[in-house]
């Protein structure tokens, strides 16, 4: 039997009436907050000097790109790794990959992954929490690097010139709140028919159409992606290039030293065992494609590998928490950035483990480290190109301090060579299934 709630009483109020009244700094502090908001109130003046921007090792990384109003950093990171290599090898400055290319293909494929995960729970009722998470994402255009490098994989890339932004892409949420609700009705009908004995054919010749449909929406909203371009630049010696009639997979093998299957998600989730190999099937984009996978280590091998790819000259990706105290303005990511428990004489502190356990850690953005500053061989602070366009921070670069790559970056994607050979053993695991829900999501 349920305890009886316990209500609050005038006696109380009276209580937090008096315990605030013997605040000596209380109305100091009431009119602070009130006339300049709670985190101009609480920001410490000495973040600035924490986050000098000056770097010991610093990749010359040019300008940076923007995402607008979408939620696609997962891809303009990758993308922006993967420029820069271009940028290096090739000897030209600010050569830029089409987003818009990967995104058509993202909005169809992930369709598809969604069409058949519900045909797949269509014995589940709609609020059975998985079915209810997989109606719930439907339409967002969030993602993970193993979803985008599923896509260069599959499809390749072009410059940015081949296949250019839209309004559509630049502004997402007109089309993701439409393809959403095609999505959900679709999936009424999808189960409908399963409930009424369709056959496997029946089901899928439906799930195709629908897919065809979704095709329709995108090409109508972003173009339809070229099959060739002819590939034009002229290098920083001001030597002109151009390639007739390049396909996007070919591009992408022959002009780009890379090999996506090199590289590795290395997390830190300390709510789960730590030196285990993890999967997230749900957020799988292509069916057949590559896997979404962490390697889940403690922190400090998480950022000895970034600095060792660093080292090296190479970019690396990163998932994070971007809301967490951060400054869009000054682009600063620093953990003390806004002191607001002093300010307001409580307790806010959560350990990184709790933050996840109780839904306070999530995953909302990613972005790029370009540098980070040793001191005998410890890091303080790092560079970071985000993907917010120029007007943000240092012309579109953030600096952050060590601290708040400890309490709010989950997770880098890095060349496996930097893993000891006893974490590149764990690779070859059976991993462990995360719930759709998890916050690495």
């Amino acid at each position: 039997m349920a305890e009886k709630l316990s209500a609050l009483t005038a006696s109380d109020f009276k209580q937090y009436h008096r315990d605030l009244k013997q605040r000596p700094d209380a109305d100091v502090i009431s009119r602070a907050v009130m006339t300049n908001g709670v985190n101009a109130a609480a920001t410490d003046p000495a973040a600035k000097v924490r986050l000098h921007r000056e770097f010991s090792v610093e990749l010359d990384t040019g300008t940076v790109t923007n995402q607008k109003q979408s939620g696609r950093c997962w891809e303009f990171s990758l993308l922006n790794t993967l420029r820069h290599r271009f940028e290096q090898t090739h000897h030209v400055k600010n050569f830029e990959l089409s987003q818009n290319y990967l995104f058509f293909w993202d909005r169809v494929e992930r369709a598809n992954m969604f069409y058949q995960q519900i045909l797949a729970t269509a014995d589940k009722g709609p609020n059975d929490r998985e079915v209810a998470f997989y109606l719930k994402m439907a339409g967002g255009d969030g993602g993970q690097w193993p979803m985008v490098a599923a896509l260069v994989e599959k499809y390749g890339v072009m410059p940015a010139y081949a296949m250019p932004e839209t309004y559509n892409t630049d502004h997402t949420n007109a089309f993701a709140s439409t393809l959403a609700l095609k999505m959900r009705r679709d999936a009424v009908i999808l189960r409908d028919l399963v409930h009424e004995g369709a056959s496997a054919d029946q089901l899928d010749e439906k799930r195709r159409q629908m897919v065809g449909e979704v095709y329709r929406m995108a090409a109508y909203s972003f173009g339809e992606p070229p099959t060739t371009f002819d590939l034009e630049y002229r290098d920083n010696d001001k030597k002109w290039h151009r390639q007739a009639d390049v396909t996007p997979t070919d591009f992408f093998k022959q002009e780009f030293d890379v090999d996506l299957e090199d590289y590795v998600v290395v997390t830190n989730s300390p709510d789960k065992p730590l030196n285990e190999l993890y999967r997230l099937a749900s957020q799988e984009n292509i069916a057949g494609g590559k896997q979404i996978q962490f390697l889940n280590v403690d922190m400090d091998v998480l950022k000895k590998t970034a600095i060792a790819q660093l080292q090296d000259g190479e970019t690396v990706w990163f998932g994070n928490d971007v809301l967490q105290q951060m400054s869009r303005e000054q682009g600063f990511l620093d953990a003390k950035l806004y002191r607001r428990a002093e300010l307001f004489g409580i307790d806010l502190t959560l350990n990184k483990a709790q933050r996840f356990a109780y839904h306070e850690a999530e995953v909302t953005h990613a972005m790029t480290l370009t540098g980070v500053n040793l001191v005998d061989g410890t890091p303080n602070r790092w560079k970071v190109e985000n993907s917010w366009g120029e007007k943000n921070g240092e012309k579109g670069y953030f600096v952050m301090t060590d601290d708040w790559m400890d309490q709010f970056v989950y997770e880098v994607v890095v060349h496996k060579k930097y893993l000891t050979a006893e974490q590149r053993a764990i690779l070859a695991h059976q991993p462990v299934e995360l719930a759709p829900w998890d916050p690495l999501m």
